[in-house]
């Protein structure tokens, strides 16, 4: 019964019924052998390899019809079998090789079928001569474009690809596979175009070249051979143009593009890029671009590492897209890409990309001989600003200025023809100049974003021993229009001639070197002395510098020796803590009920990279997914040695180094903390209730410490100074109905004479109108907002706050 269901399969009229027949004719002993039931892979081949080639090829041809007339269960029984007779047999004749490309071109259904009876086909076409393959040339043609319009996995599509390509070439050097093109992606349509009009040995070449780079980086003789050909070709333009649609157009649908099944999870479809089948040749695509220049490869290549490397919620992230952006840029000689490269590290979070951005900046100060941080410092971009900070452009009868006012604030403004300055745009240049004024706004966000980056690049060399030839200096850090900004707010050490080191806020006479001030390199008084003379000028720093927070080793640090328990034992709100570690670019594993997500490890680098912290925390609920709270735990440090991180000693590790680190857990602890929670008082005897007691009003931090001499500093400025002092750790205020005590690290109050607690929650918008401040601190602003609202507090209309004064008071 089968047997026969097999032969009235095998007469079609195409020519190769023969082929198929004697396939079969050859195979009926076997049937008989078996009772003429359905033979299993394995009675194949115990029955007929070994056998006479015609033999072995008739089988093949048999388990190829078994195979693709038995549907899934055909696929599994045989598929094996069928590439073991392959391998195995010579002597393949071109109606043989035929017959099972025809099978590959009439196949519907399961294109995993579909790879393996071509990987079959593909194997015995390899075995042909040059003549024979000429024979089933035009099949192999037709099984190549049902191939590219497959939807084929790519572990199953590669080897298949590979095959179909060298036999193709091998037999027409000028023919090119339909599948090493997208067939339906727009964004590679300038070469498929060329392709199919121009079609030329010398672009067959080139595209097969672009579509060979399997590697994150190409090697010399790949980029020679690249360059050589694209001119050959003419290929410079058409690379040009599918660079453009990848970082510009429309990103792809999967509803729209094909099924890609692969990608869809729960039915719902993706917006993409590239589909993964075609990632080689979209890096050698990117790779070509930045070879062969062009004025606007640099902006086009960073747009698509942002586009793929930190997408939208509705597009797909593709990691080996972007990186081979990042490595294309990193590969260009101009310091425009260079200074992109350091752009998108503030912008990009993913950790192998951000590791891939640090090598490519790394490469490329290799290559001109100078530190990789020398390099980020070269390449900061000036957005076309003259040396004051500031741009202008006339637009009709108004003048347009983008300018830098201070470390934290870019304007745009427009001045009439009299001079008078407005923040908004007028009409007659919203509708007179619609295009330079988008052109405007692009360049004062680039700037805006530049200075955010400045400004915490330039924080980050606290943590550094570093030192700058005073010209250098002068020209990359002084003179330059963003960071100058940023340096004129600070304290700088200028080294003269005879070694000794002076802090100032500008340099004089001529020094010979510079480093960035540290308060752990001062005396005592002299960091008294900087304070008075910030807060007496009333100098805002761009970061805390004078008023900065010092860490110095303990007793029970050296005795512990390799960690410090300083900050154990805390209860924060995980996921808060967890933004705060992206925010001050530590990295951090997620903690949740998964393998590896029970115990949490932060890692933060400083001192330029040699040196690295580890904050240790865990679950501290149990919660089904993510935990509401984590508990702290111990800080380590390790130290780079070569490529890898080794632990060190407390004691060993430089004491900038080691303050910078203890000053980021200290943030990340004091933020995140339940006891800068003034809700958590309402929450009666929750178990976490005691932590909150006693860290709430317990000893101060350094940070507190700090924000504590601020104060002192402050106060005296203030209108409330006589109704203000400070003792120990409190913020002590006296009011018409009450005096209060706001704790100086988590700003909670007490009211006198019980110590009853006062809830305050701080309104949105909260902190504006406070007097001025030497450093940014929401803390300290929350502390003078309360001291000024307590100090008249007969004049609160809150009844919330009211009722609690009054409550005590009585």
């Amino acid at each position: 019964m089968v047997y026969d269901t097999l032969v009235a399969e095998a007469r079609k009229n195409d020519g190769l019924d023969g082929v198929r027949l004697a396939a079969l004719d050859r195979a009926r002993p076997l049937f008989e052998h078996i009772g003429g039931r359905l033979p299993t892979g394995t009675e194949i081949r115990l029955n007929l390899e070994g056998r006479p080639d015609g033999d072995g090829r008739a089988a093949a041809v048999f388990c190829l019809m078994l195979m693709v007339g038995f549907g899934d269960y055909g696929y599994w029984e045989y598929r094996g079998t069928l590439l073991r007779l392959v391998s195995k047999t010579d002597g393949w004749t071109p109606d043989e090789v035929a017959v099972m490309l025809q099978c590959a071109i009439d196949l519907r259904g399961s294109e995993d079928r579909l790879a393996a009876v071509l990987e079959a086909a593909l194997a015995a076409a390899q075995r042909l001569d040059a003549g024979g393959l000429r024979e089933v040339g035009p099949r192999l043609r037709r099984a190549d474009r049902r191939f590219a319009r497959a939807d084929v996995p790519i572990g199953l599509r590669a080897p298949v690809d590979r095959r179909l390509r060298s036999l193709l070439a091998s037999m027409d050097e000028a023919y090119v596979s339909h599948g090493l093109l997208p067939v339906r992606e727009p964004w590679v349509a300038a070469l498929r175009d060329r392709l199919r009009t121009a079609p030329t040995l010398e672009l067959a070449r080139f595209v097969r070249h672009l579509a060979g780079l399997s590697a994150p980086r190409p090697s010399q003789k790949w980029r020679r051979e690249c360059l050589s050909l694209a001119d050959a070709a003419s290929g410079r333009d058409a690379v040009a143009e599918c660079l453009r649609a990848l970082a510009e157009d429309e990103p792809l649908d999967t509803g729209e593009h094909g099924p890609h099944a692969d990608w869809v999870s729960g039915g719902h479809d993706y917006r993409y890029l590239v589909h993964q089948n075609h990632g080689d040749v979209a890096r050698g695509i990117l790779w070509a671009a930045a070879l062969t220049g062009g004025a606007e490869t640099t902006s086009r290549l960073s747009a698509l590492a942002l586009r793929a490397g930190a997408p939208g919620r509705d597009l797909y992230e593709d990691l080996k897209l972007a990186g081979a952006a990042i490595n294309a840029l990193g590969a260009i000689e101009d310091p425009d890409a260079l200074a992109v490269l350091w752009g998108l590290r503030a912008k990009i979070k993913n950790r192998a990309l951000r590791k891939q951005l640090d090598t490519a900046l790394q490469a490329a100060a290799e290559r001109q001989g100078i530190t990789r941080a020398q390099l980020i410092e070269r390449t900061v971009p000036a957005h076309g600003l003259r040396p004051d900070g500031a741009l202008e452009r006339t637009l009709g009868e108004h003048t347009a200025r983008v300018a830098v006012e201070d470390a934290a604030t870019v304007r745009l403004t427009f001045a009439d023809a009299g001079g008078r300055a407005s923040r908004t745009a007028p009409a007659a240049v919203k509708d007179g100049f619609p295009d330079e004024l988008k052109g405007l706004k692009a360049v004062a966000k680039e700037v805006r974003g530049t200075l955010s980056s400045e400004r915490a690049r330039v924080e980050g060399t606290m943590s550094e021993d570093r030192v700058w030839p005073y010209r250098e200096w002068c020209e990359h850090y002084r003179d330059h229009p963003i960071t100058g900004v940023v340096v004129r707010g600070l304290i700088w050490e200028f080294q003269d001639e005879d070694g000794v080191w002076h802090a100032s806020l500008e340099s004089t006479g001529d020094p010979v070197r510079v480093r960035l001030w540290h308060p752990i390199r001062a005396t005592p008084g002299e960091v008294r002395a900087w304070r008075e003379r910030v807060v007496d000028e009333q100098i805002r720093q761009p970061f805390k510098q004078a008023f900065r927070e010092i860490y110095l080793l303990t007793p029970a640090e050296e005795e512990t020796r390799t960690y410090s328990n300083r900050f154990a034992a805390h209860i924060v709100h995980y996921r808060r803590l967890y933004a705060l570690f992206k925010e001050r670019g530590w990295q951090a594993n997620f903690l949740g009920r998964y393998d590896g997500g029970y115990n949490g490890e932060a890692r933060g680098e400083f001192g330029g990279g040699e040196w690295r912290a580890c904050f240790y925390h865990d679950p501290a609920d149990d919660a089904d997914w993510a935990p509401e709270y984590a508990a702290t735990d111990q800080v380590r440090f390790e130290r780079k040695q070569g490529s890898r991180w080794r632990e060190a000693l407390v004691a060993d590790v430089p004491p900038a180094v080691f303050s910078e680190a203890m000053r980021d857990v200290d943030l990340f602890v004091g933020v995140t903390s339940i006891a800068a929670d003034p809700d958590w008082a309402d929450r009666g005897e929750d178990r976490y209730a005691a932590y909150w007691r006693e860290a709430t009003f317990g000893a101060l931090t350094a940070t507190a410490e700090v924000r504590r001499a601020a104060l002192e500093r402050i106060l005296p400025r203030t209108k409330i100074a006589g109704r203000c002092s400070v003792d120990g750790r409190y913020l002590v205020v006296r009011g018409e109905l009450r005096t209060y005590r706001i704790h100086l690290g988590s700003s909670n109050i007490l009211m006198e004479p019980d110590d009853s607690y006062l809830c305050i929650v701080q309104a949105r918008g909260g902190g504006r109108g406070t007097p001025y401040l030497p450093f940014e601190d929401e803390r300290l602003s929350l502390i003078l907002s309360k001291a000024f609202l307590l100090a008249a507090d007969h004049k609160i209309t809150d009844e919330t706050i009211l009722g609690q004064i009054r409550r005590g008071a009585r």
